[in-house]
């Protein structure tokens, strides 16, 4: 299921536990040219641009993140540093 598909009910429900800067446990899911798209939850998946990275992480790789930025569907994080 992409973000696209996950309902908005899911989304509110994630973000009301989950405010701007709150760090959470992510699960990258893909790597792609721009970034990577982290799982922070079953569904909802947030973009790590590669300007942020120390290195290229690696698809299952587990990792601190920090939300960024909320607008559903879209979720944007951060390292947590």
């Amino acid at each position: 299921m992409s973000s696209h598909e996950v309902s908005l009910a899911v989304w509110q429900a994630f973000q009301d536990g989950h405010e701007v800067g709150t760090v959470v446990d992510a699960t990258v899911v893909s790597v792609v040219p721009f970034g990577a798209f982290v799982e922070v939850a079953p569904g909802i998946h947030g973009l790590l641009h590669k300007d942020s990275w120390d290195r290229t992480p690696q698809v299952g790789e587990s990792m601190p993140v920090r939300i960024a930025e909320w607008g559903p569907p879209r979720l944007s994080v951060a390292p947590a540093r």
